[in-house]
């Protein structure tokens, strides 16, 4: 097993982020992201979700080649 790099262990947190957040708009219709940062429209709020999906591509991009290696 392959120990983690610093941009693996933020993608992986980035994603756990978004999960969460995912499942609270989900179940309680709470954006908890937006509510921290000033709402769904805000800078903030929005380099988040750019980032949590960024690192969810990143993380599919690692998934398929751990299948292929």
């Amino acid at each position: 097993m392959s120990k983690l790099s610093t941009l693996d262990w933020i993608v992986v947190i980035l994603v756990i982020v978004g999960a969460i957040n995912w499942g609270l708009v989900g179940v309680f219709n709470f954006d908890l992201v937006a509510e921290i940062f000033g709402g769904s429209g805000a800078v903030v709020s929005r380099i988040i979700y750019i980032l949590v999906g960024l690192s969810g591509l990143y993380l599919a991009g690692v998934a398929g080649s751990l299948k292929r290696g």
